[in-house]
């Protein structure tokens, strides 16, 4: 399945469709290159999953925990610093991937041994100014 998002404009609606079209799963493994717009992505699904919380990247935290009263325990994380798996193990990403939570994964390629074995691969890339949302379940 493919999302086209012309306009940041279109991420409220590009988020409803993601959720919708993916429902029943709850790891995500983002790909595209820096700049894509992951966590812009993310970040709108997040706010179309009603999270309260005040929504921000992980980048320096690697994983930001969320809570939304429609969806439960959200964990958005972003892997891009880590030097290796072992720093993932380090802050216990097997027992969270454990957990009956949503999980929202950039830079996934850093822990590829350890994702989730349901994981929908979701690759973000531009074409001619409109961000491509590649949804593979």
């Amino acid at each position: 399945m493919q999302i086209r998002v012309p306009q940041l404009e279109d991420l409220p609606e590009a988020s409803r469709i993601f959720l919708e079209q993916t429902k029943g799963h709850k790891s995500f493994a983002f790909y595209g290159s820096m700049g894509a717009g992951k966590t812009t992505f993310i970040t709108a699904v997040l706010k179309e999953m009603q999270i309260e919380d005040h929504v921000s990247s992980p980048t320096f935290s690697i994983v930001n925990e969320y809570f939304s009263l429609s969806y439960g325990k959200v964990y958005h994380f972003d892997f891009y610093r880590i030097e290796d798996e072992m720093e993932a193990y380090d802050i216990g990403v097997e027992e969270i991937f454990e957990e009956d939570a949503y999980c929202f994964i950039e830079w996934p390629e850093r822990i590829d041994n350890l994702l989730p074995e349901k994981c929908v691969n979701v690759n973000i890339h531009e074409e001619n100014g409109c961000r491509i949302i590649e949804i593979n379940t």
